[in-house]
């Protein structure tokens, strides 16, 4: 097909040809995982919802891996998936990682919950640091929730302030989430909400709270709002208004400092007074961290009469540590960084330059290897640029490509591990190709889609 041939119309009022297509994907799915009804099924009876973690939860069920390999997943009912959603970017080693097996096997061996400090801990932090110099001093914690958590108590406790500036759609964890503004489960402080990616009005608030603005709390780039990148004009910014202020500037890098050797803020040139991390650095294990500059971190040092308390009995657990130092030592180096965000760069441009050529009103967004399918024609920069995507071809998306063998986030995310090379971007890529056709039949862009 050219691109002055037309194609098939755009739906007309009243066709349901799109949601008669989604509901026949469903059933579909449903009749292949039959193992997987029955794992969600018994789980209803003693989970709320059959789940523990909301993000995984999807109609009509959820699959139910088995087991993983390199790149790959196996469902309770046998089939195998090219894993594309690299649990939501924590899993950047792939599934069993030999060397960081090794380090959890010795790790074990060498006893667990020793209850003390041990030499691991200040090992892995000098690996961080090496990667995050404005990171002075750090600490380790479970997650990057509890990671964006201490950060904001510690900008609080530092300036004396009350309140955070946060972006409207972002994600900073569980207890820190604003889809649409803030969330019934948030944790209670002072939020502001600015809008992302929008320079004048947010210097504005600013400006406006500047003498009760303890920090500005921020993703270089919007990750599970729909990996949307950070105008570095708009980060520049808040890096400018923040110090001007007396706020401190916290990169929230939980997932994007996997984006180069020091994270995105190296390659922006920006210094956050601190930064929190998660996912990748404990080796695929339980892990957050967070740090900065040593005045405000050193609020944290106990043998200070007025420091700031800091728990957590498996902040320095041994699994974790010694899986994050083989990973980041051994595994994910500098080189193997740049060729996995390279690789995930020429994806991306790949796939959209066949939903352009195919007429399709779908385009990927993102940065390296972490990227995001959005049901528009345009790649969005802001929120407000996905006001108009329609649910049922997410869905749709998700599951055609299920059937097809890739597993990714319902909503699109997609987070390639270390395993996933050429060959894996290619039949993917090929994937995609055969169901063009159906999908611009379905959901076509409305004319010759520009911009990507």
């Amino acid at each position: 097909m050219t691109m002055t041939d037309p194609g098939p119309a755009l739906p007309a009022p009243g066709d349901n040809r799109l949601g008669d297509a989604l509901a026949e994907a469903v059933a579909a799915f449903a009749a292949r995982n039959p193992a997987s009804r029955a794992a969600h099924a018994r789980a209803a009876g003693l989970l709320p919802g059959g789940n523990t973690r909301s993000v995984l939860h999807y109609e009509p069920f959820p699959l139910a891996m088995v087991g993983g390999r390199g790149c790959r997943l196996t469902d309770a009912d046998g089939h195998v998936y090219v894993d594309l959603l690299g649990e939501f970017t924590a899993g950047l080693y792939g599934h069993s990682d030999p060397v960081i097996a090794r380090a959890i096997a010795a790790a074990v061996e060498g006893g667990l919950n020793l209850g003390s400090q041990t030499l691991r801990e200040a090992e892995l932090a000098e690996l961080v640091r090496a990667r995050f110099p404005t990171m002075q001093l750090l600490r380790f914690t479970n997650s990057g929730t509890e990671a964006n958590l201490m950060a904001l108590a510690a900008a609080k406790a530092h300036t004396g302030r009350s309140q955070v500036m946060v972006c409207e759609g972002a994600y900073h964890g569980g207890v820190l989430t604003f889809p649409a503004g803030s969330h019934a489960v948030n944790v209670p402080h002072d939020f502001i909400l600015a809008p992302y990616n929008v320079i004048e009005p947010t210097r504005a608030l600013i400006r406006r709270h500047a003498a009760g603005l303890a920090a500005v709390l921020v993703e270089p780039m919007m990750g599970s709002g729909g990996c949307l990148p950070g105008d570095p004009a708009f980060l520049a910014m808040l890096r400018a208004e923040t110090e001007a202020a007396g706020a401190l500037l916290i990169f929230d890098e939980v997932m994007t400092s996997r984006l180069s050797f020091g994270g995105r803020q190296a390659i922006l040139g920006i210094a956050p007074d601190l930064t929190t991390l998660g996912k990748y650095i404990g080796g695929g294990m339980t892990v957050g961290a967070f740090g900065g500059r040593a005045d405000v971190m050193g609020r944290f040092d106990p043998r200070r009469p007025d420091a700031l308390p800091h728990a957590g009995t498996f902040n320095n657990n041994a699994i974790t540590m010694a899986a994050g130092i083989a990973g980041l030592r051994d595994v994910y180096t500098a080189d193997a960084a740049t060729a996995l965000n390279a690789r995930g760069d020429a994806l991306r441009d790949a796939l959209n330059a066949a939903f352009r050529d195919g007429r399709v009103a779908v385009c990927a967004v993102g940065l390296g290897s972490l990227m995001n399918l959005h049901p528009v024609s345009e790649v969005p920069t802001r929120l407000a640029d996905l006001a108009s995507a329609d649910r049922r071809v997410r869905d749709l998306l998700f599951f055609d490509l299920l059937e097809d063998g890739y597993y990714l986030a319902r909503r699109g995310l997609m987070a390639l591990s270390l395993p996933f090379g050429e060959v894996e971007a290619a039949d993917l890529l090929a994937a995609v190709r055969r169901r063009i056709p159906r999908w611009h039949a379905l959901f076509p862009a409305a004319g010759p889609a520009g911009g990507r």
